[in-house]
């Protein structure tokens, strides 16, 4: 990377985060906590509809409730003054009570008469139902042993039924193709926000075989991109599948390896954490439009170019994460690189009432006429955070 900093970097990214921060705890979490959740029955709805500004009543999927949860009490420590230990304490009680299955996982969606609408498992809502609480075990204190109860429950579940035989999980049993290195991303986060909160070796444990696996498997040793879809034995999956790699999973993988890395002392996972960015600004970011699009191939070509919301937040943290690692020249060029992926995440913020969000743009930019989805404000509110504890540091 080259330098492409300027000497009012430093005082542009404290602005610029403030600004995020305030529309956080002044509109998003305000409007979500009053259209985007039911004190009564204590749910959450899938989305808000940009039109009349109320939650929708379709189904609600797993990993949506986790999320807020993480949202509400992340939002707590940024400054918003709302009722977030209730929230998340109210969603908690709801997503055991109505998600979690007789084997100790979760269903993949409620309907919003809190029947199941699709009991199915997948491995990426069982990472989330870890992530979320891992969250209440942190920041909501009476709910703490029933989190580190349940959490047990599932982690041994999964590691009982769906364990790989060299490493990760598989989707499903029977096998399933193709595997996935999208869910074993949340695995890590949810394994490495265990590790702050329990003093259980499992979770480190854990944490060290996913990530070694990511750097062995999912990472191509040639090009130094992250696929997506793989065989049963982790190399590529067959055809087109196994050449996808999304420009947004290439930061999103830099930023947890980039932690994981830092925490081992693995100077490899940095390398690697570099190298994927690399592969995310030069390749995946359309310079017309200034945002990071859907997917690539292998070759770095464009397969899809819709470009969402969830991908500027990646690009965002991963930049964020690697300039707290990085001097010199390089250091400039990713503190560069910051106005320029909150500048791209605004556009989906600024096209929308306040406290909501586009979700897709289209090639010509255009965005997808659409309610803003749920579980969107977990990369927003990660990425918020990520800007507030790094902008405060500066």
């Amino acid at each position: 990377m080259t330098a492409r900093s300027s000497p009012n970097t430093t005082d542009t990214i404290k602005i610029l985060s403030l600004d995020l921060t305030r529309w956080l705890v002044e509109d998003g979490l305000p409007l979500w906590a009053r259209e985007g959740f039911d004190p009564v029955r204590g749910r959450c709805s899938e989305a808000i509809s940009l039109d009349t500004l109320e939650g929708t009543r379709s189904a609600c999927r797993a990993r949506v409730v986790p999320r807020q949860i993480y949202s509400f009490l992340e939002g707590a420590r940024l400054g918003w003054t709302g009722p977030a230990a209730d929230i998340a304490t109210a969603l908690q009680d709801w997503y055991l009570g109505s998600f979690l299955l007789e084997d100790d996982t979760f269903a993949a969606a409620v309907a919003w008469d809190d029947t199941l609408s699709d009991p199915g498992f997948d491995l990426y809502n069982q990472a989330f139902s870890l992530f979320g609480l891992a969250q209440v075990a942190r920041a909501v204190p009476a709910g703490r042993d029933r989190a580190v109860s349940q959490a047990a429950k599932l982690i041994r579940r999964l590691l009982d039924g769906y364990h790989h035989s060299e490493a990760g999980f598989h989707e499903a049993v029977p096998d399933r193709l193709p595997l996935c290195s999208n869910p074993h991303m949340h695995m890590l986060e949810a394994c490495l926000a265990w590790e702050e909160v329990s003093d259980d070796p499992l979770w480190r444990d854990l944490a060290d075989e996913i990530a070694e696996l990511a750097l062995t498997r999912f990472i191509d040793p040639v090009s130094g991109g992250l696929r997506e879809f793989f065989a049963l034995d982790w190399t590529p999956a067959e055809g087109t599948p196994g050449r996808i790699m999304e420009p947004g999973h290439q930061f999103e993988w830099a930023w947890l390896l980039v932690r994981w890395g830092g925490s081992r002392a693995d100077a490899g996972a940095l390398v690697a954490a570099r190298r994927l960015y690399d592969i995310g600004w030069t390749y995946g970011i359309d310079e017309s439009r200034g945002v990071a699009f859907m997917a690539m191939k292998d070759d770095f070509s464009v397969h899809d170019p819709v470009a969402r919301l969830w991908a500027q937040t990646e690009w965002l943290k991963a930049a964020i994460a690697l300039a707290q690692v990085s001097n010199g020249p390089e250091r400039l060029a990713y503190l560069a690189d910051i106005p320029d992926a909150v500048q791209a995440l605004r556009l989906y913020l600024d096209n929308a009432p306040a406290g909501l969000w586009r979700d897709k743009m289209a090639a010509d930019g255009a965005f997808k006429d659409e309610p803003a989805p749920a579980s969107s404000l977990y990369h927003i509110v990660c990425a918020v955070s990520e800007l507030d504890a790094f902008s405060r540091a500066l």
